[in-house]
């Protein structure tokens, strides 16, 4: 919602300055449909041209994330850290093979199914009960496991940016083909060098259109929309890095309280809970869970 509120302030502003100081919408109006679709036309091909199928559909998916925002709220990190506490004392308490019914089939574990919305992300559970699931089969060692750890996450990180790093190729090219549609609109005009002062005033601004809008789209509208996607992809990979955490810290033999609190420290600050929400949200866990 704050994208779109911003670039209607944008647009406000700045046509709203334009006319304050005289200036007349008429051409502007009338060269812009024409003018976008010269340069819209080439943003969209060359987009096409750049990128394949795979990180063309993340570029357009980011483009919803960035009208929508990132996907974990508060909640859903106080929830992943139950989550992730009731398993690690399973394990603390039952021993592993307690642990193997719910990681092998979590869609029917009364402890995945108490934490829906964590639950309903796959790569969020495949990325728990893969390594627990490793966990099961000796390879416990925090250090080469944490390892293996860094290492996914690096790929992961690097895979969900490549939709962010396509649209900003696009956004940085919006100014070189605003200067294209300038130019082709400048031909038209030498082509009716013949015409009076007045259609010839009016053909060149309307070929100045292209470059204004190439440039209004790239700073205040491509560019901008880039980082958000990329700034959405950093604060959710804060998600696994509390699993890691926790994982890690289980490993090394820590209580499942403390392993959730280091967990918590992971969290970003504007969404991480206090040490008592975290408490109470644990205290209020049914041990039925855990059978």
């Amino acid at each position: 919602m704050l994208v779109i509120v911003g670039i209607i302030f944008t647009m406000v502003m700045v046509f709203g300055g334009y006319v304050l100081a005289g200036g007349k919408m008429a051409p502007v109006l009338k060269a812009l449909p024409l003018e976008g679709m010269i340069i819209g036309g080439a943003a969209v091909g060359s987009y096409m041209v750049s990128n394949g199928g795979g990180i063309a559909k993340k570029g357009l998916k980011g483009l919803g994330h960035a009208l929508k925002g990132p996907k974990w709220k508060s909640q859903d990190y106080i929830d992943l850290l139950c989550l992730m506490f009731l398993l690690t004392k399973l394990i603390k308490t039952k021993g592993v093979i307690a642990l193997e019914a719910h990681i092998e089939n979590p869609e029917e574990s009364k402890i995945f199914s108490n934490f829906e919305k964590v639950t309903a992300d796959h790569h969020v559970i495949d990325f728990i009960c893969d390594y627990l699931r490793m966990t099961t089969m000796n390879f416990d060692d925090p250090y080469q496991v944490e390892d293996v750890l860094i290492k996914d996450l690096e790929k992961h990180h690097h895979e969900e940016s490549e939709g962010a790093h396509a649209l900003s190729v696009v956004g940085e090219a919006f100014p070189a083909l605003g200067i294209v549609a300038a130019v082709l609109g400048i031909v038209k005009t030498m082509g009716s060098i013949d015409q009076p002062v007045e259609i010839l005033g009016a053909m060149i601004g309307g070929a100045l259109v292209g470059t204004f809008l190439g440039i209004l789209i790239s700073y205040t509208i491509a560019s901008p929309i880039a980082g958000r996607v990329q700034q959405i992809v950093d604060e959710e990979s804060h998600f696994f890095n509390v699993i890691k955490d926790i994982i890690v810290s289980h490993l090394h033999g820590n209580a499942p309280q403390i392993s959730v609190e280091i967990g918590r420290k992971s969290i970003p600050h504007h969404m991480q809970p206090t040490f008592y929400e975290l408490d109470e949200a644990v205290n209020e866990l049914s041990n039925d869970l855990l059978t």
